[in-house]
Order: C-alpha cells, then structure tokens, then sequence
C-alpha cells in the first residue's frame, strides 16, 4: 500500500481521524513539514486489520449466533433516552 502524503498542520488538525485510519484501514501516512518528509505514521506489527481479515473472521466464525441476535433486539427495545438528559439519576 502507498502512503499517503499530508502535512503537519493537517494531522495536527485531523489526528484522531489519521490515527482511525492507521489503526482500523492499515492506512499508512508520510507528514511533510514545508514540503519535505519527516516521519512516517504506520501501522505496529500485526495489530493492524484489514475489512478483508474481518470478513474472513466472520465468515470462518460460523454467522450469526440467535442469541447474541435476540440480545441485541432486546437492548435495541430497553435502551431509551430519557426525557430530560440533563437530570442526574
């Protein structure tokens, strides 16, 4: 996969979303300051996943499990904002 180029003042600007993208895409990123190279942002060792690993996981896991279904349906039903969010409980 081929860096991405940016410069320091967009990953200052964006961290969260480059280091989302690192972390979650494998994403990698070259941070230029002025226009010249100075450091490389990539993913570490083997923590680094791919959508095609996550699609092999589920497909290998066996689907859905009709319990985890049923519990989710049920936290869907019972989880309700409040009336008021501003009221302590």
């Amino acid at each position: 996969m081929v860096a991405t180029r940016i410069s320091s003042t967009q990953l200052a600007r964006t961290l969260g979303d480059i280091l989302a993208r690192v972390r979650y895409k494998g994403e990698s990123f070259v941070v230029e300051k002025n226009g010249k190279p100075i450091a490389v942002l990539a993913p570490c060792g083997s923590s680094a996943r791919t959508w095609d690993d996550f699609a092999r996981a589920w497909s290998e896991s066996g689907g859905l499990d009709a319990d985890w279904a049923d519990l989710l349906e049920t936290i869907g039903r019972e989880d309700r904002p409040s009336e008021d969010p501003w009221a302590s409980h």
